[in-house]
């Protein structure tokens, strides 16, 4: 008989999954309002409230952010019943706030689980990452090699020309440079607004979203979030903390961080089997969006388990009260 506070990645998962739905379902009646802070929130309390009924002892290492900037689901929060098993929880309520707001495509509820101490507590300051999905050898592209270099190699691993790689950016004006760079290598590239953890995973299953690779800085926390999905579905990830002043310095000796020029693979940021599940808010590449209907609602969930690389989605149905 399994003991109850050992991490059962396959009971907890159908529960993982209907926190995600709760997030999701949360925010479906402000989708398109324009307000991104109650878009949040309600993806937030949902969020929380559905955590708390699961039998975890859990703490949140990826949140909101620090307890004096997050009322809920703050960095250090304890969540759970406390009756079984300690986990890290990693999570997003609503990964793509403004996506919400707008009624833009790829906006996600996102969360993953796993043994506790075993999820990188990543500071919230920039990431640089790079990403690419499964099947390719170790090695194939690092974080030393420019930008060009790194779409040319991938090519040649794939047995094809730059012209058919597709680099999915997040786009700001810092990837300017980075933009330019990856365009004379005569690659496509693919501009998202937001949603950088959803950029992340379309390198995972290529032939669905066209993408084959990421690149570019963001969220250090949406990284170890991505890190979770991509140990799941398969796939290579690795980042490297940015800091501009002294005080994200100082927020990442708080959260232990010492080696500050360290580049970490996937494996670094999630050290142990995880537990991932989304479910779309907005339709996008990967996930179908919440869809309204006069009496129901429904949602598309993903739900993923590194132990068996197993990957289900799953739609749900609510009836509207």
């Amino acid at each position: 008989m399994a003991d109850k506070d050992e991490f059962q990645d396959r009971l907890l998962s159908l529960g993982l999954a209907r926190v995600s739905e709760a997030a999701a379902l949360a925010s479906a009646r402000l989708i398109g309002r324009g307000d991104e802070k109650a878009a949040d929130q309600a993806a937030v309390n949902a969020m929380r409230d559905q955590l708390n009924l699961l039998d975890i002892a859990g703490v949140v290492v990826i949140g909101e952010g620090e307890r004096d900037e997050a009322p809920m689901l703050f960095i250090g929060e304890e969540v759970g019943t406390g009756n079984g098993p300690a986990v890290d929880i990693a999570l997003d309520p609503l990964e793509g706030t403004t996506l919400t707001a707008k009624d833009m495509p790829n906006a996600l509820t996102v969360i993953a689980m796993a043994p506790r101490g075993t999820l990188l507590h990543a500071p919230d300051v920039y990431m640089e990452k790079l990403a690419i999905g499964p099947g390719y050898k170790p090695g194939t592209v690092t974080m030393t090699m420019t930008p060009s270099e790194r779409v040319s190699a991938l090519a040649a691993a794939k047995g094809c020309s730059t012209e058919n790689i597709t680099v999915c950016v997040l786009e700001r004006p810092r990837h300017e440079e980075l933009i330019k760079e990856i365009r004379s290598t005569g690659a496509a590239i693919r501009l998202i607004t937001d949603g950088d953890v959803a950029g992340v995973m379309h390198c995972a299953e290529p032939e669905v979203t066209g993408i084959d690779m990421y690149m570019g800085s963001g969220g250090a926390p949406e990284g170890v979030l991505a890190a979770a999905a991509l140990k799941c579905m398969g796939g290579q990830f690795f980042g490297k903390l940015l800091f501009r002043n002294d005080d994200e310095r100082a927020r990442a000796r708080k959260a232990g961080i010492t080696n500050f020029d360290r580049v970490y693979t996937r494996d670094d940021l999630v050290r142990s089997d995880v537990i991932f599940a989304a479910t779309g808010v907005t339709t996008g590449s990967l996930l179908s969006g919440i869809k309204r209907e006069p009496t129901a609602v429904t949602t598309e969930t993903i739900l993923m388990r590194s132990k068996t690389g197993s990957v289900r989605r799953m739609t749900y149905r609510s009836p509207l009260k």
